[in-house]
């Protein structure tokens, strides 16, 4: 499919934020953001099209890290070379499942993305594209999802001057997600840096 850019979002003199509507797989970037689960098994969704187009060599690497760490937490992300794909890493991590929200999954999913963006700067990589973490099967709310995840990059990007990270595309394959993420970055930062 045909990427397209729906925002872009200036922050500060040299960084982006960018709604994205195209496969994250195929995105050029330094790192791509898995939507993992704690076995880093990548069977479906995001995770299972991450490891067809990049090749074996992902779900070898996140076995390796498993087994070398153990599981990885609700909240937090394992680093993995990208195999085929155009980017240079697989960062992932695990969102919660949904139950209701009274378990603390906003937190949790604040905490995925933030653990995300963190081993992104410790890999000194300039820029990432993530997809909306948990609002596949872990049924996460998309717009609450879309909401988290912008404050989330925001407020790394403007609260850490010495990251490393300089862009940050939030990349959806589906017209309905990329649609919500649009209207929440239109609520967050007006409509004025629409580039549509």
């Amino acid at each position: 499919m045909k990427r397209e850019v729906l925002f872009e979002q200036r922050v500060g003199e040299d960084r982006v934020i960018r709604i994205v509507q195209g496969d994250l797989t195929e995105e050029q970037v330094d790192a791509i953001v898995n939507a993992a689960n704690e076995h880093l098994q990548h069977g479906g969704g995001v995770a299972g099209a991450i490891v067809r187009k990049g090749g074996r060599v992902i779900q070898e690497e996140s076995d390796r890290w498993v087994r070398e760490h153990g599981l990885v937490r609700t909240g937090t992300a394992a680093i993995t070379s990208a195999g085929m794909l155009p980017c240079r890493y697989v960062i992932h991590t695990v969102g919660p499942v949904w139950r209701g929200g009274g378990q603390g999954e906003d937190a949790l999913l604040a905490s995925a993305v933030r653990s995300a963006l963190d081993m992104a700067v410790r890999h000194q990589l300039r820029s990432v594209s993530l997809p909306a973490i948990s609002s596949g099967i872990f049924g996460f709310p998309k717009p609450r999802c879309a909401a988290i995840i912008l404050k989330e990059v925001f407020e790394h990007l403007t609260g850490h001057p010495d990251s490393t990270l300089r862009e940050v595309n939030l990349c959806n394959i589906d017209s309905e997600t990329s649609q919500i993420f649009l209207e929440e970055a239109r609520q967050r930062f007006g409509h004025k840096k629409d580039v549509s």
